[in-house]
């Protein structure tokens, strides 16, 4: 089980990897027009509210704005690389490393969720907690062994 949760922690460092690539890709482009261009090609709806938000928000992405989102992207994945390897080795500080990184970002997760509520987000939600509560009894279990 600490391999899967390693491998996903893998595989968000490697998203979050591929979104700081492509925000630094687009720092000189216009946004809002590749949006634009990728909408019908995606089977998006254009009149669409989600589509109408994304919008808006890339047409006031600015070049300092684009830099900042893929340097917390890098700085995200560097983290999630961290965890992921220190997990798939089985190291007992990656286990502490990931309860506490995980724990501390629930709070985020669940004022994102009162404030735009979607499936994926509860999810996402869940997922994090199950991983926070199977590492802590892991954590606990392995500490009342060797006593």
């Amino acid at each position: 089980m600490v391999r899967v949760i390693a491998f996903f922690k893998l595989v968000n460092a490697v998203l979050l990897i591929t979104v700081g690539v492509a925000a630094l890709r687009s720092l000189h482009t216009d946004i809002a027009e590749m949006v634009e261009f990728w909408v019908p090609k995606l089977g998006l709806g254009p009149g669409s509210r989600f589509v109408g938000r994304v919008l808006l928000e890339a047409a006031t992405l600015t070049p300092t704005k684009v830099k900042d989102l893929a340097a917390g992207s890098f700085i995200y994945a560097g983290l999630f690389v961290t965890e992921g390897v220190g997990l798939w080795l089985l190291k007992r500080w990656a286990e502490w490393l990931t309860v506490i990184i995980t724990s501390s970002l629930l709070p985020v997760e669940i004022y994102e969720i009162a404030r735009h509520p979607s499936e994926m987000k509860v999810l996402v939600l869940v997922i994090n907690l199950a991983f926070v509560a199977y590492l802590v009894f892991r954590i606990r279990a392995e500490r009342s062994e060797s006593r």
